[in-house]
């Protein structure tokens, strides 16, 4: 297995940071407060970090040299420790400005947090089925989780404190040059040489942390599948290759961040080898200047000690520039993940339907899953009255499950009308559409909770009696009863520890708990239940669908023999319709399929199955 079978995004070209950057502060800016009292803090903390050499040229220049051989001892050790008190209150007010400034950006940061994850949660709601089939689920997990905590660690510390490193060194400069000028030019001569290493290092840290987020991705959304298909890598004894490809996968996630830590690498030594350099020319040429008395000795020490704070929030300002680098490659997926366009809008001024019948139609409907793929569905029409029962047979690929996904507006058709009490769906809100829509599917998807939460799916306005009326109706309570804590059973993830059986029984209580108005969608509900099972559904459904518009999809043609309608599907069109008995006595396309799946059987009218021709195309 390729690692293409797990490619992520394509990889976008080259962003604007800025563009991307001021998307970020979008989400700070309503805690404004916070940041701003944050940033006040910063202007304390910078101004304890300049005091604190200038005191020391105080205490040698006023209170040490002087004290040499001088009588008033007293005096200058007095003005010392009057020196050192106020160093002390200089650091400890530095202290606190710093830890408050730090708590408050991790309150704004959290908050972050929480927006941009209910933000990408919501959008992710609302987006196509499309968008899911396209896009593996770790994918997702990692933009929600890592991709979110990134941009965290520039909030907490990048956005705000890159600021105080550019304030304090902007200070540092100023108070330099204020003491001595000449003094001031061999510190800051060393600046292009910090720039082009920087540039340098700029321009490989964008691409290694892209590339590391992408190979996170990839290993995600091998981990998701294979954790979910284990059973099919057991059964086939697929381990060895399956565990051959997870290595290849975390070696290429291994492989790019050991290239962008050999980028930080190389940087965070070449800035402190310049720093080093800075602090010898300046006790060589400072030193020089004291032995001559242009300079004093107070200000060579504090010129030293500026020096050094000069290259802190230099190399301060290089780790937040991995932080940066790190955010904007996170910031890339987020967004495009945002910017994702919701394909089924509901209208600015929805059909509201006062009342509902259930009269579903589809006129001349064209649809086709992408633009440029074949028609899934060619101008299908079909009327179907409140309260009547309709069947959707054909073979795989005919388009039964494209009619479902229609009716729920999953997808919108590209011509034609899909009608319900003669309103066209689009012009209704999704929500008032699918409240009057219960679907079950095949493939019954059960959440971590207990069964009662299953049945419920959050809605308190569903009381603990209407579960257990439902659960009754399709016999589920036969089951459920005899579990350790009843309806408040904990079911794992998906149903693990129930049968394919129970599972739909409560995917069918589930339906009937939310009463719809409308129809009951039944897509392959009973094809994976055992013979009692399905006769118990098909006594339940029979009660609750009566009066009830309902569409079943079924491969199993004796579970619609009793429907009021039979629609026989081919390559995306409507070949035949008619009850059962009249399609089995026009010995067309539906008498081919259930001879197919009764071929032992004699069907009276019916030519025996070896003498006839199962293909299924027709001239229709």
């Amino acid at each position: 297995m390729s690692l293409g079978a797990f490619a992520e995004d394509q990889v976008l070209g080259r962003a604007y940071d800025g563009r991307l950057v001021r998307r970020i502060l979008r989400y700070v800016r309503p805690y404004r407060g916070l940041v701003a009292a944050a940033v006040a803090l910063l202007f304390i903390s910078s101004g304890a970090e300049l005091a604190g050499p200038y005191l020391y040229k105080l205490a040698i220049d006023n209170y040490i040299t002087p004290a040499l051989g001088d009588e008033r001892t007293a005096e200058r050790l007095r003005g010392l420790a009057g020196v050192a008190g106020l160093y002390v209150g200089v650091l400890l007010a530095g202290f606190l400005s710093r830890w408050l400034q730090s708590y408050l950006m991790q309150i704004v940061a959290q908050r972050v947090m929480f927006d941009l994850r209910m933000q990408i949660f919501r959008h992710l709601q609302g987006l196509p089925m499309s968008f899911y089939t396209r896009t593996p689920v770790g994918r997702l997990v990692t933009r929600i989780t890592n991709d979110v905590d990134t941009l965290n660690e520039l909030i907490t510390s990048g956005v705000v404190a890159v600021f105080g490193d550019v304030l304090t060194l902007i200070g540092i400069v100023a108070a330099m040059f204020w003491l001595d000028a000449r003094l001031a030019l061999v510190v800051v001569a060393v600046l292009p040489l910090i720039l082009w290493a920087t540039e340098r290092f700029r321009s490989r840290a964008r691409e290694a942390y892209r590339a590391v987020r992408v190979r996170l991705a990839r290993i995600n959304a091998y981990l998701s599948e294979h954790f979910m298909g284990m059973s099919i890598v057991q059964l086939f004894n697929r381990e060895r290759s399956t565990l051959a490809c997870f290595d290849e996968l975390n070696e290429s996630h291994l492989e790019a961040n050991l290239a962008a830590t050999r980028n930080f690498s190389q940087f965070y030594p070449t800035v402190q080898v310049l720093a080093t350099l800075t602090v010898a020319a300046l006790l060589w040429y400072g030193g020089g200047a004291v032995v001559q008395g242009a300079v004093t000795l107070g200000v060579l020490v504090a010129f030293v000690q500026y020096a050094e704070r000069f290259f802190e929030p230099i190399r301060d300002l290089s780790e937040k520039f991995n932080i940066l680098q790190s955010a904007m490659a996170s910031s890339e997926r987020i967004f495009r993940l945002i910017d994702e366009p919701v394909a089924v809008v509901d209208s600015p001024d929805p059909t509201a339907l006062p009342r509902v019948r259930g009269r579903i139609e589809f006129r001349d409907v064209w649809f086709s899953y992408e633009e440029e793929e074949c028609p899934v569905l060619k101008g299908m029409s079909f009327l179907i009255e409140p309260g009547q029962s309709v069947a959707f047979v054909g073979h795989t690929g005919a388009g039964k499950t494209s009619v479902i996904n229609l009716l729920c507006r999953f997808y919108d058709p590209q011509r034609g009308q899909v009608r319900i009490d003669d309103v066209d769906v689009r012009t209704m809100a999704q929500r008032a559409l699918r409240r009057h829509i219960g679907l079950v599917l095949q493939d019954v998807f059960l959440f971590a909770g207990t069964i009662e939460q299953n049945i419920r799916l959050g809605n308190e306005a569903i009381t603990d009696e209407q579960i257990r009326r439902a659960a009754e109706y399709v016999g589920a309570s036969r089951f459920i009863e005899t579990l350790p804590n009843g309806y408040r059973t904990e079911v794992k993830e998906r149903g693990a520890g129930l049968s394919v059986g129970q599972k739909q029984l409560i995917a069918f209580a589930r339906a009937i708990a939310f009463n719809p108005e409308i129809v009951l969608v039944l897509d392959e509900a009973t094809s994976s239940v055992d013979t009692e099972t399905e006769l118990l559904i098909q006594d339940a459904m029979a009660r609750v669908l009566k009066g009830r518009t309902s569409i079943i999809i079924a491969h199993r043609l004796s579970t619609i023999q009793h429907v009021d309608l039979i629609l026989v599907l081919h390559k995306g069109r409507i070949v035949e319709s008619g009850t059962h008995a009249e399609l089995l006595g026009r010995d067309g396309v539906y008498a081919k399929l259930y001879r197919l799946q009764y071929k032992d059987q004699e069907i009276p009218g019916v030519a025996p199955a070896a003498a006839q021709d199962f293909s299924l195309e027709t001239s229709g």
